[in-house]
């Protein structure tokens, strides 16, 4: 099957350079209210922890639209702040899930989700959460179940989208397809953060099953609806590799470099540059990009292994590092993809076994 180009149906949302510009404003000005909170100027526990939040949400959004690690440790140092002063708060306990999830902490993440629904959590919310987890960890029938409950009662762009990449994610390409249409269709927001998210998620969806040029189209939406969407300019950038245009890929790569804290991006900078002849070049953002995995699989090796394993398996040519660390992700989740990996480096360190003298 091959993908169609993103639906005629375009619904109105803010600029998305104007949209980044004002979640920063939103992420500035929440941080100096808790700080205000925090020397007893609004002494009211349950603003703090509303307000906190609201502010870690925000974090792991920017930290996902432009890249930036940063943004996720930020989030979930403050979630840690709020279940410490808050620890039976339902509200605190669901956001530091949140960023558990995200730094791939799941096993905690699940155990927050608990302690939530004890403190009186909303029940939906915490359904959405768990589905989230299920899905990562490659329990896709349980992580359905959730999603379609949620759909009985609401069926919206929210429920309509996560079936739509649960879909993708299981290979279902003619339903996901239909799913995707199916929620665009039900936005109603005026922020194009979701529907970027979307479309990227689409993208992703056709780069693995083979098509650059359905993939390429829909990371071009996401794009177009917010330019400096990072996620969507990287896995651009791979399919202009693909393409054979490492010029294409080295130029949407560049400004990333400046946003950006993800040494995913580093690597796939390395890799044009060389592609392109800029072996010199290349080798210097290869040495950032391998200074920043050796520090993030530290920090947080459920979330980094796998694309550390990649990393090495292919720019960073260490086949053996890379079998140590797709054995180690394999140890955090058995999905499919995690055990796709395993054998992608095993083939990888045994040609470089019968390659030696």
């Amino acid at each position: 099957m091959t993908g169609a180009a993103p639906e005629v149906h375009e619904p109105l949302t803010t600029s998305g350079t104007i949209a980044i510009t004002n979640l920063h404003g939103q992420i500035d000005g929440l941080g100096v209210r808790l700080s205000r909170s925090a020397t007893g100027e609004t002494p009211v526990a349950p603003l703090v922890v509303a307000q906190g939040a609201a502010l870690i949400d925000l974090l792991n959004l920017r930290g996902h639209i432009l890249g930036r690690i940063a943004d996720y440790e930020r989030a979930a140092e403050l979630a840690e702040r709020l279940v410490h002063v808050a620890p039976e708060d339902g509200t605190a306990l669901l956001a530091r899930a949140r960023t558990r999830a995200t730094l791939h902490r799941f096993a905690e993440a699940v155990a927050d989700l608990g302690a939530a629904g004890r403190s009186g959590a909303d029940a939906a919310a915490l359904d959405a959460e768990r589905a989230v987890v299920l899905q990562a960890l490659g329990c896709y029938a349980d992580a359905m179940a959730l999603i379609r409950k949620a759909a009985e009662r609401q069926s919206d762009f929210t429920t309509l989208g996560a079936l739509a990449v649960l879909q993708a994610e299981r290979g279902e390409v003619t339903e996901a397809e239909r799913l995707f249409d199916e929620a665009r269709r039900h936005y109603r927001g005026t922020s194009p953060f979701p529907l970027a998210q979307l479309d990227f998620r689409r993208g992703v969806m056709w780069h693995r099953e083979g098509d650059p040029d359905a993939a390429r189209s829909h990371y071009e939406a996401a794009r177009r609806r917010v330019p400096d969407y990072a996620p969507a300019l990287g896995h651009l950038a791979e399919v202009e590799l693909l393409r054979g245009d490492p010029p294409a890929a080295v130029a949407l790569l560049r400004p990333l470099m400046q946003t950006s804290d993800d040494p995913e991006y580093a690597a796939h900078l390395a890799a044009a540059l060389h592609a392109g002849g800029r072996v010199h070049e290349a080798k210097q953002w290869r040495e950032r990009a391998v200074a920043g995995y050796g520090e993030l699989v530290l920090r947080h090796p459920e979330a980094y292994a796998d694309h550390a394993a990649d990393f090495w398996l292919t720019v960073g040519a260490d086949a053996e590092r890379g079998l140590q660390l797709a054995l180690q992700n394999l140890a955090f989740r058995q999905t499919a993809r995690a055990h796709a990996l395993f054998q992608r480096a095993v083939l990888a360190q045994n040609r470089v076994a019968e390659a030696a003298p």
